[in-house]
């Protein structure tokens, strides 16, 4: 039979109705914890914590649960409400735009963005922000490892990423993981759907110091632009301030090192950590 737990509550959030609909297809099925836990990628423990809408899972797993169940399309659009959930409106709001962008543009000032970040780079980052709320740190990493996933894809929008010197200085998460994250970055600089660029500090300032922006461009060639600061994120819509955004980037791309310039000084830069 079934292993019961407490009693859920389907309509506390997406997250907690996604955990219901779970345990009573599991029932149903009179399988046990254990016994799911053989037919999918998730531990025991961790489908547990699903149940009990503690847990956004990995983007892998809903589909994978309307296959094993049966259930159409049910838990991959309970999943998509339990990712809006988890995230601001205006970060929400980027989310859907990035799913339909023909092309994006980043700067990143002081990070590495959060389209070619590493999980172990942005799980360090989530644990500076809220360092006793493990459940969020690694919903968040999920939700941002799921925004990467277009860009895997058969038909993704073509990335160009002006990174700040200071995006690659700052060793977050030590010098492991800074390392595995530049060596990812190097990966990138030069492909078919991405080229980046770095700025240097000898550039001097400019008129994108202080935040991190990106510009995305639709299938109707319109844009947008998303600006982000310390813990708040707002879309930009009016076509002046996008436009004023995309001077500032295109200037700073034409001064930024070029593909195989940035390379040979991300290397220089992987070399400077310590061991």
């Amino acid at each position: 039979m079934g292993q019961r737990g407490k009693k859920l509550d389907p309509l506390g959030s997406a997250k907690q109705m996604f955990g219901a609909r779970l345990r009573r297809m599991r029932d149903a099925e009179e399988w046990s914890l254990d016994t799911l836990a053989t037919k999918v990628p998730l531990s025991k423990a961790q489908l547990a914590r699903v149940e009990r809408g503690e847990y956004l899972p990995p983007e892998k797993l809903p589909p994978l649960l309307d296959a094993l169940f049966g259930t159409d399309d049910l838990f991959t659009e309970l999943y998509v409400f339990a990712c809006r959930e988890a995230v601001h409106y205006g970060y929400h709001r980027l989310m859907e735009y990035e799913r339909m962008a023909v092309g994006i543009k980043e700067y990143g000032a002081m990070l590495i963005p959060g389209l070619l970040q590493s999980e172990d780079y942005a799980r360090a980052l989530f644990r500076s922000t809220q360092a006793r709320d493990e459940a969020w740190q690694e919903e968040q990493v999920v939700i941002r490892m799921q925004r990467q996933e277009r860009l895997r894809g058969d038909d993704p929008p073509h990335l160009a990423v002006l990174l700040d010197e200071g995006a690659v200085r700052r060793p977050v998460g030590g010098p492991t993981v800074m390392r595995e994250q530049l060596e990812y970055v190097i990966s990138m600089v030069d492909t078919p759907a991405c080229v980046i660029q770095l700025l240097p500090f000898s550039f001097g300032e400019h008129g994108m110091l202080g935040g991190s922006i990106s510009i995305l461009t639709l299938p109707d060639s319109s844009t947008v632009a998303y600006e982000e600061s310390t813990g708040a994120g707002t879309i930009l819509e009016a076509p002046a301030r996008v436009q004023r955004h995309m001077r500032h980037w295109d200037r700073l791309w034409a001064y930024a090192m070029p593909p195989g310039e940035t390379v040979t000084f991300l290397k220089k830069v992987v070399k400077e950590l310590p061991a």
